[in-house]
Order: C-alpha cells, then structure tokens, then sequence
C-alpha cells in the first residue's frame, strides 16, 4: 500500500517551491491565490527570503504547507494515496493531499494555526529540547519527576523525542536526562513549547476556526498524531486536529501502525528528507522515497 508523509515546521529552506512555480502552470495559478489569501507574497520569502525570514513563523507554517500540498498536486494522477500522514503541522497537508479539507480552508486554517501559536509563545518563556538515547518510558518518567510543566512532545523515533515545557523546567529535565544516561539532551531554537499544556490559549483560538470550516471524508485513511490509528470519519478528524496543539505528536507509533496496516512504500512529499530518516530509523525494512 502506497503511504504519504508530509513534514512539519523546521523542513523549509531558501528557494523552496520555485522549481514548481517556474514549471508547472497549476502550481503558479495556486502559489498566486495564497499570495491572495494570505495578504502578502509568500513566494518572495520562499523563493528569494534570508533563512531569519522564512524561520518566522507566520511564514515557515504556511510556507512548508504550501511546498507539500502543491507538489502533491502537481503530481496528477501518479498521486493516488492509500493512507496519509503528516508530522505536527504536516498532518493539515495530509489532510488536503486526502480530500478532507480543500486547499484554501487549509491554508487559512494553517495560517491562523501559526499566528496563534505565536501568541501562546509570547505568553509564558517556554522552550523545548531533543532527547537522545533514553527510552520512551524513561523520557516520560523523568518528565514528571520535574517541578513545572515538561512533556514529551514528539516521539520521532526509538531513542530520539523531542520534551516541551517551561524554559526552566525543561533546562532541569535535559541535566536529569543526562543523568539517566541520555547521550545528548540540547535546547532546541524554537520560538516556543509546542504540542505542550503552554499551547493551551492557541488550542482555544484554532479550535474555533477548526469548528467553523467544513471537513469531508476523505480518499483514504489519515494517521493523526494524537492518535497514531487510521481515522477516516471527519468529525473524529476535527476532534484530533484540534487536541493536536497541546498533544504529543505519536509520529514512530503512527508509522509502526501504518506498516502494521500494510505500508509498503512511505513517499515524503514536501520539502527535505526529515520524515525519509525517521521512518528508516523506526523500521530499517521500511521502504522510503521523496516525491
């Protein structure tokens, strides 16, 4: 079975999406409408922007979003997915590339997504950092052995998650960390703790604009992080998507499940080959290509 993963925030890079705008008369006529949609030229940042520019986050959301779904669309019909999955911000991709949300709620949604999370970020100082080396259960026991608020927040592969939290708890969880014989824990340069419980006033604002947009079924099954099971019913997509903010993102758990469901071939559709790295790393046998 053919399965799609879109990537998340942290993939952009300078020049990303020009190729497709130069080549491909759908991808210009949809770069064009989320110029519109957006309120300013997106394509200059991506194609021509400094790396400081594009890593604002109003910018790197929609950006990275736009790279993957256009791409997804440019590929006609060599795109015909059996399951779809997106890391964090990626599974909005996933969910146009599947049919449950047309390619301008998407974009809104992602837009309101990124300017929200950016105010939740200025609320309290938070911050978060990568764990490598330690088990899963370790990880989370260390976490709530600590004062304050620290979560695990991305489970990206065996021996490698991501801890979110305040600044001052998580810089206490990494020395704790290493203390449980954890090979690296490092702050990473992140504007804020995300997929935390400090992502709670961004859940409200989002929640509402995800209530107010329509879903559909979709083509196939989505594997949400929230979850890592395949959903296909669109109110249980809702529910998850907007529980997803202040949630851990279960990425090696959503692709064990997908191979378990009969993945044959993970296709990564946007920019970079973060997702590619992972999945090999969950399952060596696991064969991967770039779109």
């Amino acid at each position: 079975m053919k399965a799609y993963v879109f990537p998340g925030q942290g993939a952009q890079f300078t020049g990303m999406g020009k190729d497709l705008y130069e080549t491909s008369l759908l991808a210009k006529e949809l770069f064009e409408k989320a110029n519109e949609i957006l309120g300013f030229r997106i394509t200059d940042i991506m194609f021509e922007g400094t790396a400081e520019e594009l890593k604002e986050t109003k910018v790197t959301q929609p950006a990275v979003f736009l790279h993957s779904v256009i791409l997804a669309k440019t590929l006609g019909d060599d795109f015909k997915p059996e399951m779809v999955a997106g890391h964090s911000l990626g599974e909005f991709s996933a969910l146009v590339a599947n049919g449950a949300l047309s390619f301008e709620d998407g974009l809104k949604l992602v837009s309101q997504r990124a300017l929200a999370m950016q105010k939740a970020c200025e609320i309290t100082p938070s911050t978060m950092a990568a764990v490598l080396g330690l088990a899963d259960n370790i990880v989370e026991e260390v976490c709530a052995s600590i004062d304050g608020v620290v979560v695990a927040a991305n489970y990206n592969c065996p021996g490698q998650l991501v801890i979110s939290g305040e600044t001052s708890a998580v810089e206490k969880a990494c020395e704790a960390m290493k203390a449980a014989g954890a090979k690296r824990a490092l702050i990473l340069p992140v504007g804020g703790a995300f997929h935390s419980p400090m992502m709670e006033p961004a859940r409200e604002e989002l929640a509402a604009a995800i209530e107010a947009t329509t879903f559909s079924a979709p083509i196939c099954p989505v594997y949400q992080n929230v979850t890592a099971n395949a959903v296909s019913d669109a109110d249980e997509i809702k529910k998850n998507l907007i529980i997803q903010l202040t949630a851990a993102v279960k990425w090696t758990q959503s692709v064990q499940q997908m191979i378990a469901d009969g993945a044959t071939l993970f296709t990564e559709v946007g920019p970079g080959k973060v997702l590619a790295g992972l999945i090999n790393k969950i399952d060596k046998e696991a064969a991967t290509a770039n779109a």
